[in-house]
């Protein structure tokens, strides 16, 4: 893939653009990261991936997150301010763009589907409509040390190095890799995450409906199938959910699989 990116700013948020190899497609694609993470999830292997089909693509570090501002005040950031940040690279880019989101980033974009229309959207391992309550309870129940390490990460501290390994891996990954990523990784909003629980969940009555594609992973221990499966009938659409697959599902060594069937899936809906 001889696809190059840049870095640009915009009000003080990072975004990354990987411009396609060859004539690009008219919808270009912007990529929201979730909890603990930033734009550099998805330049490791999304972006080239993409752009080598020909797609331009946008991968923003929301607020207090990567390289964008608002480090200082992480922990004050609601979720609203992430839809503002989305809503603000929208208006940015030269068309509308098909959004993609993770994680948290899956509930940044539904929140902005309360605001606005998009031409389709991705949801990968996403947030419920629902919210974390239920996610918690399962890693309380099911991986308590786990849940214990998130919330030191949560605020601040610095977790176990396995931890990462756990959250985000079903397939083993090198220890080169790993400690890179590790070091990416930072806090997360106390705000946004009780946002996320209790106090700004979705409203399905007010969101626009585009196409959507639900996908998850069927060894994710962070948002277990179950709740994948519950988001999709909320949309009133099926789930997919890829094998021997965690979490970062964009940074497993067989992160191809994934990639491919969502290229797959927006050309069939004609981008």
């Amino acid at each position: 893939m001889n696809t190059t990116s840049a870095t640009a700013f915009h009000d003080g948020l990072e975004v990354i653009t990987t411009a396609p190899r060859a004539a690009a497609r008219p919808t270009p694609l912007l990529f929201a990261h979730g909890a603990f993470s930033g734009a550099w999830i998805w330049q490791e292997f999304y972006l080239p991936y993409f752009a080598d089909q020909g797609w331009a693509c946008h991968a923003l570090s929301l607020a207090g997150h990567g390289k964008s501002a608002g480090r200082e005040r992480l922990d004050l950031i609601p979720l609203s301010e992430y839809v503002d940040n989305l809503q603000h690279v929208v208006a940015s880019l030269p068309a509308p763009p098909v959004i993609i989101g993770h994680s948290m980033g899956g509930m940044v974009v539904q929140k902005y589907l309360e605001r606005a229309n998009a031409p389709a959207v991705v949801l990968m391992s996403s947030v419920p409509p629902t919210g974390l309550l239920a996610s918690t309870t399962h890693l309380m129940m099911t991986q308590p040390a786990l849940l214990v390490e998130l919330n030191r990460a949560l605020n601040g501290g610095i977790p176990e190095f396995d931890t990462l390994r756990e959250a985000l891996f079903a397939r083993p990954v090198a220890k080169t890799e790993l400690l890179k990523y590790f070091l990416l990784m930072q806090p997360e909003s106390t705000r946004a995450v009780w946002d996320m629980t209790w106090f700004d969940l979705p409203r399905l009555a007010r969101m626009h409906r585009p196409p959507m594609l639900v996908l998850g992973a069927e060894d994710d221990r962070l948002v277990p199938a179950p709740l994948v499966e519950q988001t999709a009938r909320s949309f009133d659409t099926e789930a997919t959910l890829f094998p021997d697959t965690g979490h970062g599902m964009m940074l497993e060594n067989h992160w191809q699989e994934s990639a491919r069937f969502i290229a797959d899936w927006l050309r069939a809906q004609g981008f």
